[in-house]
């Protein structure tokens, strides 16, 4: 090899790795691995390698290198007519592969006409059955018709017969399914009134204050059928009171002046027990869940009160 051959050579691999390069680099580009590329394309990981090596001697053949290369620019969203312009000189030709195909289609032209013959000798004897079928086709339609004339008689009367038993059943029929319509509607009416009925609405109970014990200025006091434990103190002058929950816990203490803070509210309901401390009873008023509560202890008695409510909650 002369030292121009061996500079072209090298050169001309060095192009295709060119075109091999960019095809990988767009593979890449895309994410997919060379196993992903042979799922897309069929084409085997050994030839796809060779592609991106510019190594197309391993290939079957000049036809498949052009083909494979072609699939692969398609999978990976190049322009394979541009590739095939920019890179002609060095991708392989595929020369004289076509003519088999061309030659397939000679072949397969002439078997095409030796079939058309075949079908050509058979044609006669298809249309010499199907004349023979058409003639006993018409021989047999004259032939029943002619029966069908004959017992057209008969089957007028025997329509005018079944029309005549057939009316009598309507009669029956339409009897009782008149009577099935009155007691359908019957049944109807019943079932509306039935539901135009009110529901009996079930009561529910009402809240029950009880006095437990009195001892001097305390009173116990019992809350039952409530669903919630809210306590309000008004005042309709001015006194002192204190809020606490069983355990000691002082929700508000403090005055209470009709001119300032009227009232407090607290919400019990998630303590067993209100203990209520009134300096002045006689100028203050007790609300549990809205429903003003009497004082045991007429504030006349006393007017200091200790007041405590215990919830009894509907599961106790």
């Amino acid at each position: 090899m002369s030292f121009k051959d061996l500079i072209f050579s090298k050169w001309k691999v060095l192009f295709v790795s060119e075109l091999g390069n960019r095809l990988k680099e767009a593979r890449l580009a895309k994410g997919l691995s060379l196993e992903e590329l042979q799922e897309i394309t069929k084409i085997q990981t050994r030839y796809l390698i060779g592609i991106e090596e510019g190594n197309f001697s391993m290939m079957p053949g000049n036809f498949y290198a052009r083909a494979f290369i072609k699939q692969y620019a398609e999978a990976v969203d190049l322009p394979a007519d541009d590739l095939f312009e920019e890179y002609k000189s060095e991708i392989p030709s595929s020369g004289n592969e076509e003519i088999p195909e061309k030659l397939s289609r000679v072949t397969s032209r002439k078997t095409m006409s030796e079939g058309g013959s075949k079908v050509l000798d058979i044609l006669p004897k298809i249309l010499i059955t199907l004349l023979v079928i058409g003639v006993i086709a018409i021989i047999w339609y004259f032939v029943s018709k002619g029966g069908n004339n004959d017992t057209a008689a008969d089957n007028e009367n025997a329509q005018t017969e079944a029309k005549y038993g057939e009316s009598e059943t309507l009669k029956d029929t339409e009897k009782n399914e008149a009577k099935d319509e009155n007691a359908s509607e019957e049944q109807a009416a019943d079932t509306a009134t039935k539901e135009e009925e009110p529901a009996e609405e079930e009561e529910t109970p009402k809240q029950e204050i009880k006095v437990g014990e009195t001892s001097g200025s305390s009173t116990t006091y019992e809350l039952k059928n409530a669903d919630k434990f809210s306590i309000k103190l008004v005042s309709t002058g001015q006194t002192w009171v204190n809020m606490q929950n069983g355990k000691g816990y002082s929700f508000f203490q403090g005055i209470l002046d009709k001119d300032g803070e009227e009232s407090k509210t607290v919400d019990y309901s998630k303590e067993t027990e209100a203990v209520l401390v009134i300096g002045n009873s006689s100028q203050t008023e007790v609300y549990v869940n809205d429903e003003k509560l009497d004082f045991a202890v007429s504030p006349s008695d006393s007017v200091r009160q200790d007041i405590t409510i215990k919830y009894v909650k509907d599961s106790e």
